[in-house]
């Protein structure tokens, strides 16, 4: 298991339609992949999930990850939801 806390950037202004593409990046890993802020946790590969969680600027994030890829998983999630 791999996990890291993040602050979010401004991920609306960055990408056309961020609940979708942050979607997309998670499925695109066999790890299952978990979203922490608060007393939420959602799955990062539940288009419901995302929507209810709504990932915005500032918001303190714990990406969790675990599987065969689970590190490429932790980094991708963190790229996108940092903007870099």
């Amino acid at each position: 298991m791999s996990k890291k806390e993040i602050v979010v950037s401004n991920v609306s202004e960055k990408h056309d339609n961020p609940i979708a593409e942050l979607v997309q990046v998670a499925c695109q890993f066999d790890s299952h992949i978990i979203l922490e802020s608060e007393n939420r946790r959602i799955n990062a590969k539940s288009i419901m999930g995302i929507m209810a969680f709504n990932p915005s600027k500032g918001m303190i994030v714990n990406i969790v990850t675990e599987g065969k890829d689970e590190q490429e998983a932790l980094i991708a999630m963190e790229k996108f939801l940092v903007c870099e």
